[in-house]
């Protein structure tokens, strides 16, 4: 063979080699970088301890980042194993929700423990076209036994529109939430009290809701088993003023207008449409916005004993608009809207000096809506006081305020015409009747004595 073709052949040869090698170079890329091939084990939701009653299904999600081909769930104990579930998909999914239905077997009281074996494969090539795979043993505590409760003292009655306290006992050691309910619509959470196992709230029965159904203790523990006891409380009906209020356009054009802006909306064509876009889709908006920022800024510390003051009405005013009116909105003669006023109003002179009743927390001070200029300041037991229409403040939120302290003044911010406060009283965030609140004997029938009750019957314990 000549030097020629042997340098030519050696070239081939070198050529092909560069070739194979970077044919192995590409095949090993797309098995590394190809999601054909990844390589992420299956995920499975339940963390390694769960409760587990044993009478409900356990909710557990499998997931993957490719594809769930397989999986099956096994139950352990020391006396049983049970297949729970097992399945092949053919059509393959990157999330399942699972609810497992607990074994059909007769239990030992005494077995407190088991394990729940879950294994989920999924649709990779990867591990010679076999899959990624995970294998995880579960520990289940098993809990079969419903959360004790005990209501121990509650206020005699509530009004619509009204408050009432609650102190309950709670007994369970795997307790995970509790709350009050009113209708099975409104939820109050409960509070710490005075020792362990006890916890106690301030309700209100929702002026919107007209019939008064049922008040109820629930307790939820880790493993889902549920306690619902009833609060025994006695009714009163709340007796509706009715108030028509003819709308002009000077007060569309001057307040519904401004309200609009400030809140970031457009302003609609027809008047009817501004007003009732301020009257209601913007009201809707600042009630919603004063419940969030009440729920999510109680003050959630252990009560012993709750120093609330009678709440005082601005110095030298006059009422000008009470709780529970329910409003009627005319425009030109024909009626387009309606709306509960949630508070009082007081008017004296112009910018009056606002003072604070009872120590707080500010939770709240900003433009809000039709309320204005608005100060919401938290009392503890999700009690909490709102001052709206403003024309300055002197607080910012997170300032701690006392009993007599100067927070604002008096002002027109807002969806209103006239310098005045309205004064609103918010029990977690619901706005309820501030005449029981304005009242000494009020607090000392309804409030002060549940909790002296509730504190001689754990004493006695």
């Amino acid at each position: 063979m000549s030097y020629t073709s042997k340098k030519k052949q050696n070239k081939t040869i070198a050529i092909l080699i560069y070739i194979i090698i970077a044919i192995i170079i590409g095949l090993g890329a797309f098995v590394f970088l190809s999601p054909t091939f990844e390589k992420n084990s299956p995920k499975i939701s339940l963390k390694n301890d769960v409760y587990w009653n044993l009478k409900s299904p356990l909710k557990i999600n499998l997931s993957d980042d490719n594809e769930i081909s397989s999986y099956s769930i096994t139950y352990f104990d020391k006396n049983n194993e049970v297949k729970l579930d097992t399945k092949v998909l053919s059509s393959t999914k990157g999330s399942i929700d699972l609810n497992i239905i607990p074994p059909n077997i007769d239990f030992d009281r005494k077995t407190n423990t088991a394990i729940l074996k879950v294994e989920v494969t999924d649709t990779s090539k990867w591990n010679f076209f076999r899959g990624n795979k995970i294998i995880q043993d579960i520990n289940v505590k098993i809990d079969r036994k419903r959360p004790e409760v005990n209501v121990i003292s509650n206020s005699y009655l509530i009004r619509q529109g009204g408050s009432a306290a609650v102190v309950v006992e709670v007994q369970d050691e795997n307790l995970k939430d509790l709350y009050i309910t009113f209708n099975n619509k409104e939820k109050f959470e409960l509070f710490p009290f005075y020792e362990d196992n006890f916890y106690i709230a301030i309700i209100a029965w929702p002026i919107e809701i007209d019939e008064f159904k049922r008040v109820n203790a629930v307790a939820i523990d880790k493993a889902n088993n549920k306690t619902v006891t009833k609060v025994p409380l006695y009714i009163k009906s709340l007796k509706v003023k009715p108030d028509d209020i003819n709308i002009s356009d000077r007060f569309i054009n001057q307040v519904s207008k401004d309200v609009l802006t400030k809140s970031g909306y457009d302003i609609p064509n027809s008047q009817e449409e501004i007003f009732v876009k301020q009257n209601k889709d913007i009201r809707q908006e600042n009630i919603n916005l004063i419940k969030k920022t009440a729920r999510n800024n109680m003050n959630k510390e252990k009560i012993s004993k709750l120093d609330i003051k009678t709440f005082k009405r601005l110095p030298g005013s006059k009422t000008f608009a009470g709780f529970g009116e329910r409003r009627h909105y005319a425009y030109n003669g024909e009626k387009i809207d309606e709306a509960w006023h949630l508070g009082m109003d007081w008017a004296s002179v112009k910018k009056a000096k606002i003072y604070t009743t009872n120590d707080g927390k500010v939770i709240f001070s900003d433009y809000l809506g039709i309320y204005g200029e608005t100060i919401i300041i938290d009392h503890k037991v999700g009690l909490a006081t709102l001052y709206a229409h403003t024309s300055r403040s002197v607080v910012e939120v997170n300032d701690e305020v006392y009993s007599g302290d100067y927070i604002a003044n008096t002002g027109s911010s807002g969806a209103v015409f006239g310098d005045h406060l309205h004064f609103g009283v918010l029990v977690q965030g619901i706005e309820v009747n501030p005449i029981e609140w304005l009242s000494k004997s009020w607090i000392r029938d309804n409030i002060t004595k549940t909790i002296n009750d509730a504190k001689r019957v754990i004493n006695n314990k």
